[in-house]
């Protein structure tokens, strides 16, 4: 289901941490999942027709929502065409001692898989997509300039190596990292659990949207 409707990714990536033991309170959470898949059996993503575009990115991270580890989510989605084409709803492995460490841990996942979603662009020929360095927005300003500042201080010389891969790929140029409003970050949806009027706006800007909406808006 998650393949296809990333507007239940965080439920679902929470729900599954508690696999191994699962309580009353998780199984009632999973029928609520189900009841509101029930009530939206005709939502699906919606693409423009003749597709093209820039790749574009989101990336988000809570901090230390986890209550058992104290570890954060991070969360990612990737827009072409028009609408979600990869998204992720993950803990991160390492416990972070900032928003700012969170969010730059968040960042160097999604500039990962940013790589990958490139190369593939590349070999099916979509080179026009992936011509200039992807942009993927965050909200969080320090993030975005400790991915910029290769100097190594108090702030950021404890966090591993692996996430300064980030680092590297903003340097050649192959991710922009750009900042966005909090109310306009569309990963928060895979990072925690918003009202429902927030979750309904990002579920529409992810274009998941009715059948019966797409088609008026067709008419028009």
């Amino acid at each position: 289901m998650t393949a296809t409707r990333p507007d239940i990714v965080f439920s679902v990536c929470l729900l599954s941490r508690y696999m191994a033991a699962p309580t009353r309170l998780h199984m009632l959470a999973a029928k609520r999942v189900l009841r509101y898949l029930k009530g939206t059996l005709t939502h699906g993503i919606w693409y423009k027709k003749k597709g093209g575009g820039s790749l574009v990115g989101y990336t988000d991270s809570d901090y230390a929502g986890d209550l058992d580890d104290r570890k954060s989510t991070s969360g990612y989605v990737f827009f072409l065409s028009g609408g979600a084409v990869s998204w992720s709803s993950k803990k991160q492995p390492v416990v972070t001692l900032s928003t700012t460490e969170a969010e730059f841990v968040a960042a160097a996942g999604c500039a990962t898989q940013c790589v990958w979603l490139r190369r593939v662009l590349e070999q099916m020929g979509w080179n026009t997509s992936v011509q200039e360095g992807t942009k993927i927005y965050c909200d969080n300003n320090s993030a975005i300039k400790l991915s910029k500042n290769h100097v190594l201080h108090g702030r950021s010389k404890h966090i591993d190596v692996r996430f300064h891969y980030l680092r590297e790929l903003v340097k050649d140029g192959t991710v922009e990292l750009v900042h966005c409003g909090t109310t306009h970050q569309i990963a928060d949806i895979m990072t925690k659990a918003d009202k429902n009027e927030t979750f309904e706006f990002l579920r529409d800007q992810l274009r998941v949207r009715k059948l019966e909406e797409v088609a008026a808006i067709r008419k028009v």
